[in-house]
């Protein structure tokens, strides 16, 4: 196992910001690929972003232009920069790392967005 650690959840009002940390036990380059996941009562879980070691990244539609990944390679650390919040956006959130057999998850962290 690795242990994969979220912090910066909580509580925001539509239209702020929060920023999500997620820190890693090993080095991140031992992934394919670093990303954040979310699932909002009664849903499945659901893609956010995802940051390979090229520091290629992929978005949600959804969070297309608001949302953004990053990572220190230095630090084993992952963040996701949420800016412009949503109620939708309301979920809880959950740090991943991805290798060929298989994915490593953190305990995940609550964000709410209130309107």
């Amino acid at each position: 196992q690795v242990p994969l650690v979220e912090s910066g959840g909580g509580l925001m009002q539509a239209g702020g910001s929060l920023r999500l940390s997620c820190s890693a036990s090993r080095s991140i380059l031992n992934f394919n690929y670093m990303g954040w996941y979310r699932q909002a009562p009664g849903k499945q879980r659901e893609m956010v972003a995802t940051i390979f070691n090229s520091g290629s990244t992929a978005y949600a539609d959804s969070v297309q232009g608001r949302f953004a990944i990053s990572r220190d390679n230095a630090k084993n650390t992952v963040t996701l920069q949420m800016n412009s919040l949503k109620p939708d956006d309301t979920a809880v959130y959950y740090c991943n790392a991805h290798f060929a057999l298989g994915d490593y998850w953190g305990q995940g962290t609550q964000v709410t967005v209130s309107s």
